[in-house]
């Protein structure tokens, strides 16, 4: 009887053994056929841009066809669970963003999760925050924003109910106290528009959003939600440095694959990836889309991810935002 238990358990060691080699033949391999690269947002898009650059990339190097799906619809849950339930082995990635953080908890219904269902691969660019008021109003730092506040009915603009620029709005406002009532516009390009005329006072979003109205000089930039100030923007002033450490926010965008690819596969995906977006090439394509490549390893995104999860959700629930 002991005898048996002891092959028995040899056995399983063999086979856990074999399987593990069977898997890291698979990733030397990898890949074989072409990879599914879905795009959870419509064409033309800093998702969409970013993928096509990476995927192009990839496809040279790997000498297989990367080919771009853009799965548009609900901000992005379409595409993002139709990746979640694909099979996971790699032939199926997904860029994923600030967005898909927020939809975690600003949808009340949703067939996926971001954590459970969808593993981090790399983190591929970044861009902050920055805080911008129509240039009507005597307004040039965040203070400034406080006092005004007291004696004009500022408007706060956003790209929609529940997007990073009405729920980094409702941040600031209880950061650092002051009041605005929130107008949500449907996306960010009708709401810069109204900002230049003086429609609406105050909008936080991206660079690459605001920086053509910021340099026409009818919309002014107050203030960088980051720890550093930016090349784009060298003469604005960080959040930190007008004495709001605890206001750096930001959008980004990264690479995940099905919960259950093997590990291999990923760290192949990370390491290549990491690789191409230090090309110069790569790197110059990236900021001219306002943001600057931002890898970091699977294990980091995973927390950026489950740490803004926590974080917007929290603002989620003090906005009242909701999506039944």
């Amino acid at each position: 009887m002991m005898l048996k238990i002891r092959n028995a358990g040899a056995a399983s060691v063999l086979t856990v053994l074999a399987m593990a080699s069977a898997i890291q033949a698979q990733a030397q391999n990898y890949p074989v056929r072409p990879i599914r690269y879905v795009v959870a947002f419509s064409p033309g898009g800093v998702n969409d841009i970013l993928a096509r650059i990476v995927g192009q990339k990839l496809a040279d190097s790997w000498g297989q066809p990367v080919i771009v799906d853009n799965r548009a619809g609900a901000g992005g849950n379409l595409g993002t669970e139709l990746v979640a339930k694909s099979a996971p082995d790699g032939y199926t990635i997904l860029n994923v963003s600030t967005a898909q953080v927020i939809s975690q908890s600003l949808y009340a219904k949703l067939g996926y999760s971001l954590e459970r269902d969808l593993a981090p691969v790399v983190l591929l660019a970044y861009t902050p925050l920055v805080v911008t008021v129509h240039n009507g109003i005597a307004v040039k730092t965040v203070p400034d924003l406080i006092t005004v506040s007291k004696s004009i009915k500022l408007v706060n603009a956003s790209g929609g109910h529940g997007t990073i620029s009405h729920l980094s709005g409702e941040m600031l406002k209880r950061l650092v106290g002051f009041s605005a009532t929130h107008v949500p516009y449907k996306g960010n390009g009708p709401a810069i528009p109204d900002m230049m005329s003086g429609q609406a006072h105050l909008l936080i979003n991206g660079i690459p959003d605001l920086l053509p109205a910021i340099k026409s000089g009818r919309v002014r930039a107050i203030a960088m939600a980051a720890d550093k100030r930016h090349p784009f923007l060298p003469e604005v002033s960080t959040m930190a440095e007008q004495g709001y450490k605890d206001f750096v926010l930001g959008n980004w965008v990264g690479i995940v694959m099905p919960t259950g690819t093997p590990k291999p596969i990923i760290d192949k995906m990370y390491t290549e990836v990491a690789r191409l977006m230090k090309l110069p090439d790569v790197t110059e394509k990236v900021v001219q889309q306002g943001f600057d490549p931002a890898v970091s390893t699977p294990e980091e995104f995973g927390k950026r991810i489950k740490t803004e999860i926590a974080r917007f959700g929290k603002a989620v629930k003090e906005s009242g935002a909701r999506v039944d």
